[in-house]
């Protein structure tokens, strides 16, 4: 089994994605996960470029990390200093590193056009920087910038570029594809040639303007590379970098070859989820792999098949990635579904009454969701219809009424929003309670809680995670109706509710009252 080398840069590449910022704690926290993870490099940041990649290298100079090698990246010294002289040299062996990767140019078009220097002296400047620093680090890895399209406008300069890093040492030879523009073809033949022209190890470093990124690499690897960069979920400038959690379970679940000890690959979708929270990302759910939706079923056939065998609809076993087989239910499940859905909510349909009602839950489901209802991310809101179809449902409170008022006395000031609800408690008391909030749907929670923390004091637990109002119906104004989905949580896990009414505040009210009763089930 080859051995491929993965270097991680999701915190210099990554950082520079849309909307994503790392403080210094940050990266570090991210730096242990990764190495817990199982790559063998992880790239840092940009020592020269800013305080705070300085900052990050002199903290992380106390990290144990047992698996993995901590990388500083800069760029080959300017042209108008000696390499000795250039401070991002000096910054990059400050950082003390076990690897140095830096990047030069490659495509002669950058060179005249960028640098304003002779295709000559950028041979020279390549030279210099990877001979002084393999005299002062392990190792240093050079990475060609644009080297694809330099290779397709002047394959021969683009050939002296690299091979001017080679012979000053370069342990590893990383091509890359900057502008995310290359075609798997052409990254083949390209790759394949250096290959047959050069005598280090090669390396991809692919970007996905053409949606190309994990094939190029993929093909790259193919083609004989060993050495694979790329960030956790794609993050990266513009439409973002090679996926690494997409290429490495490809290359090796289904192409053979070695990336990481099996047991690493499991922790590929919690290292998915870690970089998305710490960059306060929402998670791709349809992300192969390690999404939500990655192993989702939903057709009816389809859920029928994989109770069967789940190789009949599943690529791979979604144990091997840290993932799990989810079964949805809408107006497209059969029976197949709701039987399924009662294993996972552990509601016995083997007897011939609750098996006769498994009928009747799917008539009652495709008839909610032809009225707006969807509960593919609604799972607690469908155990309770289920355990109400099934007889298995204890209400916990008697719904009696509730008001919203709402004020606005002043047009420079915020509305003043007070609900108040009444309810009756299983011991018989009735409680009538209000509160106010910041919005009808926080002012109805807060007042409904108020009447509910003394006999269930549970509910102290519970958060709310989010709120979604999804129009259903069009040409109808405001008088239009709504699906409100609200996800819940607590510490151990979250679930998700849902309520549709022409009415915002009944539907949000329904989806709050589910939340509320299926915390309430589920602690019994």
């Amino acid at each position: 089994m080859k051995k491929i080398d993965i270097y991680d840069t999701t915190l210099r590449d990554g950082s520079q994605a849309e909307d994503v910022w790392f403080s210094v704690e940050d990266k570090i926290r991210i730096t242990e996960k990764l190495d817990d993870f199982g790559v063998n490099y992880i790239e840092g940041g940009w020592p020269g470029s800013n305080p705070r990649d300085a900052d990050f290298f002199d903290k992380a100079k106390s990290l144990r990390l047992s698996k993995a090698v901590l990388t500083a990246f800069g760029s080959t010294h300017k042209a108008k200093l000696k390499v000795e002289d250039d401070p991002n040299i000096k910054h990059l062996l400050k950082a003390e590193t076990g690897v140095i990767t830096i990047f030069g140019k490659t495509w002669d078009f950058h060179v005249k056009e960028a640098l304003k220097i002779s295709l000559e002296e950028n041979l020279d400047i390549i030279g210099n920087s990877v001979y002084y620093l393999k005299r002062h680090t392990d190792k240093v890895f050079f990475d060609g910038e644009h080297f694809f399209d330099g290779y397709k406008h002047n394959s021969e300069y683009a050939m002296q570029s690299i091979k001017a890093a080679e012979e000053a040492g370069a342990d590893c030879l990383v091509l890359c594809d900057t502008n995310g523009g290359s075609m798997p073809d052409e990254v083949r033949k390209i790759t394949e040639d250096v290959i047959n022209n050069t005598t280090a190890p090669i390396g991809i470093h692919t970007h996905n303007d053409s949606e190309c990124a994990v094939a190029n690499t993929i093909i790259a690897v193919h083609s004989g590379a060993v050495h694979v960069q790329g960030t956790i979920n794609g993050l990266g400038e513009r439409c973002g970098n090679a996926n690494l959690c997409s290429i490495i379970p490809n290359l090796q679940l289904k192409s053979g070859y070695d990336c990481m000890a099996p047991g690493d690959l499991k922790l590929i979708r919690e290292i998915s989820r870690y970089v998305d929270e710490i960059s306060n990302l929402r998670h791709f759910k349809r992300q192969p792999f390690v999404g939500d939706s990655a192993f989702a079923h939903k057709g009816g056939i389809h859920v029928d098949a994989i109770r069967k065998r789940s190789e009949t609809y599943e690529h791979i076993n979604p144990e091997l990635v840290g993932n799990s087989q989810r079964i949805l239910v809408s107006d497209l499940a059969g029976k197949s579904n709701i039987t399924r859905k009662a294993e996972e909510f552990g509601l016995d349909l083997h007897n011939e009454e609750r098996k006769a009602r498994a009928g009747e839950i799917l008539k009652r489901l495709k008839n909610l969701e032809k009225n707006g209802f969807q509960f593919e991310a609604a799972d607690a809101s469908f155990e309770l219809l289920m355990k109400k179809e099934l007889g298995l449902y204890k209400e916990v409170f008697d719904f009696i009424g509730f008001r919203v008022i709402v004020e606005k006395r002043r047009e420079d000031k915020e509305p003043i929003t007070e609900a108040t609800v009444m309810v009756r408690l299983p011991d018989g008391n009735v409680e009538h309670t209000a509160s106010t909030g910041n919005g009808p749907v926080n002012a109805i929670d807060n007042a409904l809680r108020k009447a509910l923390d003394k006999y269930y004091p549970v509910l102290k637990e519970v958060e709310l995670y989010d709120y979604k109002v999804r129009v259903l119906t069009s040409g109808v104004g405001t008088a239009t109706k709504v699906r409100v989905l609200v996800e819940s949580g607590d510490d151990s896990s979250s679930w998700g509710t849902v309520g549709v009414s022409e009415n915002i505040i009944d539907a949000s009210w329904q989806a709050l009252v589910d939340s509320i009763e299926y915390k309430l089930l589920k602690g019994e």
